[in-house]
């Protein structure tokens, strides 16, 4: 449904719970002020409600983990019908049959659907453990810590994935306790700048890394999320494959928010047929509850020691059942082939509207991404420049009209759209027109 608005935004229980919670919570953690945030009361396929009882069109899915829309069906029956059985376990210890179920699907779903063998998997909580458990499996693999990422990654805020990468404004405050072991190299994508480095340029440096030796993992999202919706040449994860190959360097993939058909196939990995050695996923797993899992090759996977009672990666929710239940589920669905079938139908809509944004409005810039992981550059009308600042105030303009928004990208200025897959046509038009007020 189209948004509708009652209330200012935020209204005015938004502005006292901000108000509380601002005295509570440590204040690095929720921005706020008189146009910021709302607060959500409840949700249904693409759709917000706030606590005023405003109704919103979310565009981002929750961070792209509502894929198959807010509260789908399946997905609460799922968690209502396990967790009526067993709310809790002991993953690590006495685990529940779910586990087996998701692992065994994970395996047929990746590595065994590449034909490349039965995987095995690590399941954690966040997408950030996902990709901790791939490093740590990097490195019992190959017995070097060393880690090359790429400029715009983001990889999660756990010191393992900042120490391998990342945003400056994340990394720098903690740099004196991150453990030094990361390589950044410039992202060779399809919308570089003229005069960027090159694939062949990148490819050749990292070789000349791993070359000198103690590198033991490359870690790579195939379409950047946090670094602007960027995608990866294709000759440039080929290439990474290649240098893998030939190094015994494991190649890690991070699809926590390209899996599961946001990028209009069940992994971006699929697009080009170009596969990893270690594959991190999350987010749209389960469509609502903090799972992520870290699958594997066989073959590097058994790097980790046989379990002699205590696991070297464990927490107290891995596995976790409800949370299990869910992710079967998840992948069940997703497994149909036309739903992938239809992110690219609607992704291409969405796609051709934002496109149009730019002869009618000159702060529009060029679109990214693929599927239903697009963005929108913002840039100045005069001389074509990114402009974060704009961005971020069409974000608040378009919050104010019904609309959830993200602002991504290297200076702020690319508006994200990753939006339940049950986008409609309607919701489609009215999100572009609201942005064409904006833009000029």
């Amino acid at each position: 449904m189209l948004p509708e608005i009652h209330t200012a935004v935020p209204g005015p229980k938004s502005l006292e719970l901000a108000a509380a919670l601002k005295l509570y919570e440590s204040r690095n953690v929720t921005f706020s002020d008189a146009r910021f945030p709302i607060f959500w009361e409840r949700a249904e396929g693409t759709n917000v409600w706030d606590a005023d009882g405003n109704r919103f069109l979310d565009l981002t899915a929750a961070f792209a983990v509502a894929s198959l829309g807010h509260g789908h069906p399946k997905l609460v029956e799922a968690m209502e019908a396990q967790a009526e059985r067993l709310l809790h376990g002991m993953g690590d210890v006495h685990p529940s049959p779910g586990k087996v179920e998701l692992c065994k699907l994970l395996s047929r779903g990746t590595f065994e659907r590449w034909r490349l063998g039965t995987a095995r998997t690590i399941l954690c909580n966040s997408g950030f453990e996902a990709v901790e458990a791939a490093l740590k499996t990097a490195f019992l693999h190959t017995g070097k810590p060393g880690v090359i990422s790429f400029e715009g990654c983001y990889h999660g805020l756990g010191f393992g994935a900042l120490g391998a990468g990342g945003f400056a404004r994340f990394r720098d405050p903690f740099l004196a306790q991150l453990p030094g072991n990361g390589r950044t190299f410039p992202f060779p994508h399809l919308q570089a700048p003229k005069g960027s480095p090159g694939v062949g340029e990148v490819l050749a440096g990292v070789r000349e890394a791993i070359e000198e030796g103690g590198v033991g993992a490359i870690l790579v999202e195939p379409v950047q999320g946090r670094g602007g919706k960027r995608i990866a040449r294709g000759r440039f994860l080929q290439g990474l494959r290649d240098i893998c190959d030939g190094s015994g360097v494991v190649l890690v993939y991070d699809e926590i928010m390209t899996g599961l058909n946001r990028c209009g196939a069940l992994f971006a990995a699929d697009r080009l047929g170009v596969y990893p050695d270690l594959l991190c996923t999350g987010k749209a797993l389960t469509g609502g509850f903090p799972l992520s899992a870290c699958t594997g090759k066989e073959s590097v996977m058994s790097a980790w020691p046989e379990s002699t009672g205590e696991a070297l990666h464990t927490s107290t929710f891995l596995g976790h059942p409800v949370g299990c239940a869910m992710a079967v589920e998840s992948l069940r669905i997703h497994s149909d082939p036309g739903i992938s079938a239809r992110v690219r139908k609607t992704g291409a809509r969405f796609r051709t509207l934002l496109e149009h944004l730019r002869s009618r409005c000159p702060r529009a810039g060029r679109v990214r991404g693929t599927g239903l992981m697009l963005g929108l550059e913002v840039i100045d009308p005069t001389t074509g420049a990114p402009d974060g600042t704009t961005a971020g105030e069409i974000m608040i303009r378009c919050l104010a009209k019904g609309l959830i928004l993200l602002g991504e990208g290297e200076a702020g200025h690319v508006l994200a759209f990753t939006p339940p897959f049950c986008l409609s046509e309607e919701e489609m038009v009215f999100a572009t027109e609201t942005l064409a007020a904006d833009l000029v």
